[in-house]
């Protein structure tokens, strides 16, 4: 801490996430962000222009005494050897996602962290989306009945960004990059375990990684969720698609444009048949529009300047860290998951039932 008391934040890599973290840490009170260290001098310029100072090296930056929170973002393979870095000087440590590129290696983060007496959590910020947490208000409060089929998805049409993002020696593709927001939110959501994992990737435009992936989840009460990135897809699918007993909600993008249909109780004798060109069909004509109420989406609210207020409560031993690594783990897993089913073709078994 400073002399005032304040807890100080230091950031390691000062690209585009690392500039959005210090944007929003100054805007926390009792968080000052101190200082910035970057490979790239032209970063360490950018920072004094926001009024930080810049770091000759990560060891100034760890030997500050004043530094109580490191932030690391930098690429995804240097994740881990930095926040052990970190820890080891005594600092609590927050990693951006993906945490890192293996279980193994978050393992020997969790016992660092757990040896050196420090907190050590991950920035999935996007526990805070709110298309995410309404969704969640009607899985959760079964606004359409009991869910059967969740489908989440983000859509581009640019592939992967021209950065080590293309690069698997940086822990580059999409399943890293984005699954592992779709993913978490997925098994925060759902209070189940999981049982079945199948998945396949696509190189559109990469050969070296995944530029998108489609996994099918197979959950041990039936419910079936299916997650998919794509980065060459021109006409964007619902960001949300959700399938319950007595209705639909759909979610098309982050405006949060969207709505809810459900059934009202009222029985259909009579039903008009849809005619196709081949013939007629009952069976796939719309309802009535007296069986049927469409409703506005219940949407939910959040702070992402919450991340930064839990972990300094964490960190003063006031609050649990509501990004908790056993949940950390279990995601990670679940992306190995994914790429062992891609690679093999096959569903692979996640988590046995009780």
């Amino acid at each position: 801490m400073n002399r005032k008391g304040q807890m100080c934040l230091g950031i390691v890599g000062y690209g585009g996430m690392g500039g959005w973290h210090g944007r929003i840490a100054s805007e926390i009170e009792g968080l000052v962000v101190k200082g910035v260290f970057d490979i790239k001098p032209e970063r360490g310029e950018a920072a004094k222009e926001k009024g930080f100072l810049a770091y000759e090296s990560l060891e100034a930056l760890l030997g500050d005494e004043e530094i109580d929170i490191v932030l690391v973002s930098t690429p995804n393979d240097l994740h881990r050897p930095i926040a052990i870095q970190a820890m080891k000087a005594g600092k609590n440590v927050v990693s951006e996602k993906p945490v890192t590129l293996s279980s193994a290696d978050l393992e020997e983060m969790i016992r660092a962290s757990e040896e050196n007496g420090v907190l050590f959590t991950v920035h999935q910020n996007r526990r805070w989306d709110e298309d995410f947490l309404t969704v969640k208000k009607i899985f959760d409060e079964k606004l359409i009945g009991e869910p059967f089929r969740i489908e989440s998805r983000v859509h581009g049409s640019r592939g992967i960004p021209g950065d080590w993002r293309q690069e698997p020696e940086h822990g580059g593709g999409m399943v890293l990059d984005w699954g592992v927001h779709l993913l978490d939110q997925v098994m925060l959501m759902v209070p189940e375990k999981l049982k079945r994992v199948y998945a396949t990737v696509t190189n559109v435009t990469n050969t070296l990684v995944d530029d998108g992936f489609t996994a099918e989840l197979m959950f041990e009460s039936g419910l079936q969720v299916m997650v998919e990135v794509g980065t060459s897809n021109f006409v964007c699918l619902p960001r949300w698609y959700v399938l319950g007993q007595d209705g639909t909600a759909v979610i098309e993008d982050w405006s949060l444009k969207g709505k809810i249909v459900r059934a009202v109780g009222v029985n259909e004798k009579d039903i008009t048949p849809v005619i196709t060109a081949a013939g007629l069909t009952k069976t796939m004509a719309p309802r009535r529009e007296d069986t049927i109420r469409t409703e506005e989406l219940p949407i939910v609210r959040s702070d992402i300047h919450d991340f930064y207020k839990n972990v300094m409560a964490a960190i003063r031993g006031e609050e649990e860290p509501k990004i908790k690594l056993p949940e950390v783990m279990r995601v990670m897993k679940l992306m190995e998951a994914v790429f062992e089913s891609a690679k093999n073709g096959q569903a692979v078994v996640f988590e046995k039932g009780l």
